[in-house]
């Protein structure tokens, strides 16, 4: 027997084995499946096996998974369901200290704003239109003899905006041509 033909042996010898021992533990924990183990085998970094990682041992690490399966479950009077890993809540990450507005309340802000004369609050509450939009807009208010200077500010601030993107975007390739030399 050549040593390829010994090596691809003991590898289904262990897959039998690691079969019968799955086999054994699901009988135990009265599961139907392989990944109904999981939440028996602890984990180093908390929390029981992912059923990604189960699989993967199963193919790569089958005698370490053995000894974990025979250590929390066959060998136990009453193998334990291991708490799961303890996660940040969905949602964490919002901020708390803002306040969001509807779109009625932000329409109603807008409207105080511009009776009020604040150019500035009509600025940063209005929506931001794109360049090709307030062209669009601003040519249909000429057209129709109206003085809209909510709409220039708009365009001009539109225009600014795009003009520094374009710097931004020249510097970084002006730079990475400089850095590659």
């Amino acid at each position: 027997m050549n040593p390829r033909e010994d090596t691809m042996e003991s590898k289904t010898k262990n897959l039998r084995e690691i079969e019968d021992v799955i086999a054994k533990a699901i009988k135990k924990v009265n599961g139907r499946k392989e990944n109904d183990l999981c939440k028996y085998l602890p984990m180093a970094t908390g929390g029981y096996m992912h059923h990604f990682t189960l699989r993967k041992m199963k193919n790569r690490q089958p005698s370490e998974l053995s000894s974990l399966i025979e250590k929390f479950i066959i060998n136990t009077e009453k193998p334990a369901v291991v708490a799961p890993k303890q996660r940040a809540a969905r949602g964490s990450r919002k901020r708390r200290d803002q306040v969001t507005f509807t779109r009625n309340q932000l329409e109603r802000m807008l409207n105080i704003a511009r009776l009020a004369g604040d150019k500035e609050m009509v600025s940063i509450l209005s929506p931001k239109k794109s360049l090709a939009t307030c062209k669009r807009e601003l040519i249909s208010s000429i057209r129709h003899s109206r003085v809209e200077p909510e709409l220039w500010n708009a365009y001009v601030e539109a225009l600014n905006t795009l003009q520094q993107l374009s710097n931004s975007s020249i510097n970084e390739m002006i730079s990475a041509i400089t850095s590659n030399k």
